[in-house]
C-alpha cells in the first residue's frame, strides 16, 4: 500500500463476486443475443441496512480495535489516535455518479444512528468541508496509485491537491494527531454496487480505523472484500473510536486502558471473560494471498500460492477467517482446472465459516458457486435450494451483484423444473438488481448468458 493512504485494493478473481468488478466487457449490438429484453426493469435498490450486532466478546474486540486504529495496512506503526474532533461535514465534488449521493446519505443516516456520529452532508466548494468526495475515472486514479480500487488521503481536499502534493510528508497518516481535512478518492465509471461499496470502506476509514485484518469474519475491514457495506462489527468500533473518554493524540497504551470499559459500556452483552488469545497472521501468509489474488500472477502460480496459503493457514494453528479465506481463494482458483478439487476446498471453506459466521455472507458466496456447480451437473433441485439459502444473507449484507448472479441460478433451475412463469419472474428480478451490481447492461447480460450456458 502507499504510505498515504488507506486504499480498498482490487482483488483478480475468478467468476465470483465479492471483489471489485465485474469482467470487463465491451457493448454488446444485440441485447437479444443474450436473452435481455428489449426494455430492462428499473434498477433495485436496497433498503435501509439492519446489520446484526457482533457477538463476539468484547475482549477480543479490544484486541481489534487496537490493532485496527494503531497500525497502517502497510504494517507501519501508528503511534498516536487521530480523529476529527467537533461536527464532521462531507461534499461531493462535480461529476459523481448519479447512485453516488443517495448511498452517501443512506451511510451518513447510518453514521448518526449506528455509530452516534455527528456527520452530515453539505454542499461546499471541494475541499471546504471536513471530508470531500471525487470521482473520476478508475485508469486516472490508477496512474497515480496503481492497483487500489479507491483510496482516502489526508489533509487534502481534491484530486489537483494530491498530485501536487502526493510525495510529501503531510499525506502520512502516522504523522496526524488531529483529522481535520480527508479527500475520498473514487471511480466513476464502475457499477453503482462498486462506488457504494469503495465509499463505505474509504469513510469509514477517512473517520476511523486505518488498518485491514484479515482475521476479521465480521467486518468490512478487511482484504477478503466479502463483506459491502459496513457491519454492526464495524459500526461499534466507529461509535468507540468518537467515545467520549477517547480524544485525538492519544497513544496505544493510553486507548489499551481504556477501550475495555468504552466496549462494556457500549456492547454489554459481550462483557465478561478473559482476555482474548489472538494468533497474528503470518507474513508469509499474507504473501502468499496477495500472490494468489493479486495482479501479475499466471493461473497456475495462483493455484500454488492459494495451496501455500492453506499449508501456512494451518501449520500456524489457525483456524478462523483466515484458514477458510485460503480454502476459499483455493477453490475459486481451482474452478477451471480441477472442479472436484475445487468443490472440495469450497465445503471446506463452508465448514469453517459455518462454525464462525453462521448464515453469514461467505457461505452464500460459497452457495452461488456449489449451486452453479448442481445446475451444471442437472442437479436443478440442489440449485434452487442453494439459491434460495444463499438469499437471506445476501440481502442482509446488500450484496446486489451476487444477489442477481443467485436470482439468475434460480431462474434456470426453474426452467429445467419445467416451470417457467415462475422462472421468467425471478429473472427479471435478477435483471433489476443486476443493473445496481453491475457495470452497464451489457455486464448483466454477459452473467446472464454465462449462468443461462450452465444448464443441461
Amino acid at each position: 500500500m502507499p504510505r498515504f493512504t488507506a486504499a480498498r485494493v482490487c482483488l483478480v478473481v475468478a467468476l465470483t463476486l465479492a471483489g471489485c468488478v465485474a469482467t470487463p466487457l465491451a457493448e454488446l449490438p444485440e441485447r437479444r443475443e443474450l436473452g435481455l429484453p428489449a426494455t430492462l426493469p428499473p434498477m433495485n435498490r436496497f433498503g435501509a441496512a439492519t446489520p446484526e450486532r457482533p457477538a463476539r466478546p468484547n475482549a477480543q474486540m479490544a484486541q481489534d480495535f487496537l490493532d485496527l486504529s494503531f497500525a497502517m495496512e502497510s504494517g507501519r506503526t501508528i503511534d498516536r489516535m487521530s480523529r476529527f474532533e467537533g461536527p464532521i461535514s462531507v461534499t461531493v465534488a462535480p461529476g459523481a455518479p448519479a447512485s453516488l449521493v443517495p448511498d452517501l446519505d443512506a451511510l451518513i443516516a447510518r453514521l448518526r444512528r449506528e455509530a452516534r456520529i455527528d456527520i452530515r452532508r453539505v454542499e461546499a466548494a471541494p475541499g471546504a468541508a471536513s471530508i470531500t468526495i471525487e470521482t473520476m475515472p478508475r485508469s486516472q486514479m490508477q496512474r497515480r496509485v496503481p492497483e487500489a480500487a479507491c483510496f482516502v488521503v489526508p489533509r487534502v481536499g481534491s484530486w489537483s491537491e494530491f498530485r501536487r502534493t502526493r510525495n510529501g510528508r503531510d499525506l502520512d497518516w502516522t504523522t496526524l494527531t488531529v483529522r481535520e481535512r480527508v479527500a475520498v478518492f473514487l471511480p466513476n465509471d464502475v457499477s453503482p454496487q462498486e462506488v457504494r461499496d469503495c465509499l463505505h470502506e474509504e469513510v469509514a476509514q477517512a473517520l476511523g480505523p486505518l488498518n485491514d485484518l484479515y482475521r476479521l469474519p465480521d467486518s468490512i475491514f478487511n482484504d477478503d472484500n466479502l463483506h459491502a457495506v459496513l457491519t454492526g462489527f464495524d459500526m461499534l468500533m466507529l461509535r468507540a473510536y468518537y467515545d467520549p473518554a477517547l480524544r485525538s493524540g492519544m497513544r496505544r497504551d493510553e486507548v489499551a486502558a481504556l477501550i475495555p470499559g468504552i466496549l462494556d459500556r457500549l456492547n454489554p452483552a459481550g462483557a465478561g471473560g478473559g482476555p482474548a488469545t489472538i494468533l497474528r497472521t503470518p507474513q508469509a501468509w499474507v504473501g502468499a494471498i496477495e500472490t494468489a489474488l493479486g495482479p501479475g500472477t499466471n493461473a497456475p502460480a495462483r493455484v500454488q500460492a492459494a495451496d501455500r496459503a492453506v499449508t501456512i493457514a494451518r501449520q500456524s494453528g489457525l483456524t478462523d477467517a483466515r484458514l477458510a479465506f485460503s480454502y476459499f481463494a483455493l477453490a475459486r482458483l481451482s474452478l477451471s482446472t480441477d472442479a472436484e478439487a475445487s468443490i472440495g476446498a469450497f465445503q471446506a471453506a463452508a465448514n469453517i465459516y459455518d462454525r464462525i459466521a453462521p448464515g453469514g455472507i461467505q457461505v452464500a458466496h460459497i452457495d452461488m458457486q456449489l449451486a452453479a456447480f448442481a445446475l451444471s451437473a442437472g442437479r436443478a433441485d440442489e440449485a434452487l435450494r442453494l439459491t434460495t439459502r444463499a438469499e437471506r444473507a445476501a440481502v442482509a449484507a446488500q450484496n446486489a451483484s451476487l444477489l442477481s448472479t443467485l436470482l439468475m441460478i434460480r431462474a434456470e433451475a426453474l426452467d429445467d423444473l419445467g416451470r417457467p412463469g415462475e422462472a421468467r419472474a425471478v429473472r427479471l428480478d435478477s435483471l433489476a438488481w443486476g443493473r445496481y451490481g453491475f457495470d452497464g447492461n451489457a455486464a448483466v447480460g454477459a452473467r446472464l448468458t454465462e449462468v443461462s450456458a450452465l444448464s443441461r
